[in-house]
């Protein structure tokens, strides 16, 4: 079950000192993340808050029902999140759009303190931004469509980003 949080009063926990409604709330609310900062931002959030099905929708769709939702559930709620620094977010201007975000992300858990930093590619279609999950295979071809569904050659798309 998702977690519900009012909204109106609570700060972000993405850590841009705005409230939940007036930063990643809305973009879990649906409307689109409009970067790949916001969106990476709101993924983050959406893992302190147990929005499990939030982060599975801003995954690529190909790669959506191919990530392990149930180890994403159990470190999302068996965390304590303590703070996302971003780092760069860099736009790469190809067709689609692709971009790279760079943070570190800070939790605690049984086993003590973490800090995880990680380049994320992320690609715009269809006027929304998806992860890419680097955990997931793209099961494509350098020859085949691009599993992003811009019709280009996996080759000329997302593969040179990852």
């Amino acid at each position: 079950m998702e977690n519900v949080v009012p909204t109106s009063s609570v700060t972000c926990p993405c850590g841009n000192g705005d409230t939940l409604a007036d930063c990643c709330g809305r973009y879990h609310d649906g409307h689109p993340a409009p970067g790949p900062e916001q969106l990476m931002r709101s993924r983050y959030s959406a893992y302190v808050l147990g929005l499990i099905d939030y982060l599975r929708t801003t995954t690529l769709p190909a790669q959506q029902d191919l990530i392990d939702l149930h180890a994403i559930r159990q470190w999302s709620q068996e965390s304590t999140w303590l703070g996302l620094d971003v780092e760069e977010c860099r736009l790469i201007g190809a067709q689609p759009e692709h971009a790279h975000v760079s943070f570190t992300a800070r939790w605690h858990d049984m086993a003590g303190n973490h800090a995880h930093h990680e380049r994320s590619t992320f690609v715009q279609r269809d006027g929304r931004w998806y992860f890419i999950d680097p955990t997931v295979p793209l099961s494509a071809g350098r020859n085949d469509p691009c599993p992003c569904g811009s019709g280009s050659k996996f080759k000329k798309c997302c593969a040179p980003y990852l």
